[in-house]
């Protein structure tokens, strides 16, 4: 029988994929649960119709996100913080910070979108790293400092 998926299912496709299974198993699981539906020639147009809106949305955003990544290699950045003893921070430095710095800087990037590896927080003055994922195939590593308030502000 064949079936279009509607989601992606391990071991078996992702979704829009045209499949040929077994009849008990198209009626009986992925139908019902709403995981696939029949594939009827108006069913399977419609699909290919789809997936040629995708691909061009997929090339703008891909270009969007190369320009966003232009931007954020000229950018240096350096924020400020109050220190206490041994460098440690007052508060901590999180994905939200660097997104209202990015904001400032006129780069709009959605805090879900940036990750600091480790502990997620930076609690310490130094040299750090953030990653940014651009695009579901795309992800730029951002170096910043942090130092203490009484040197240099952002550039």
């Amino acid at each position: 029988m064949k079936i279009l998926l509607k989601k992606d299912i391990e071991n078996l496709g992702f979704q829009y994929d045209e499949l040929d299974v077994k009849p008990g198993y198209a009626r009986n699981y992925l139908i019902p649960k709403g995981y696939a539906v029949l594939a009827l020639p108006g069913t399977i147009k419609n699909t290919h119709e789809i997936l040629n809106q995708r691909s061009k949305k997929e090339r703008f955003l891909i270009e969007k996100s190369k320009e966003i990544e232009e931007k954020l290699r000229k950018l240096i950045i350096k924020i400020p913080v109050k220190v206490g003893k041994g460098g440690k921070l007052f508060g901590s430095i999180n994905n939200q910070y660097l997104m209202k710095v990015l904001n400032k800087e006129g780069i709009f990037i959605d805090k879900k979108f940036i990750r600091i590896p480790g502990n997620k927080v930076i609690k310490t003055i130094g040299k750090h790293q953030a990653k940014i994922r651009l695009h579901r195939k795309r992800e730029f590593t951002l170096n910043f400092e942090v130092l203490s308030s009484s040197q240099e502000s952002i550039i």
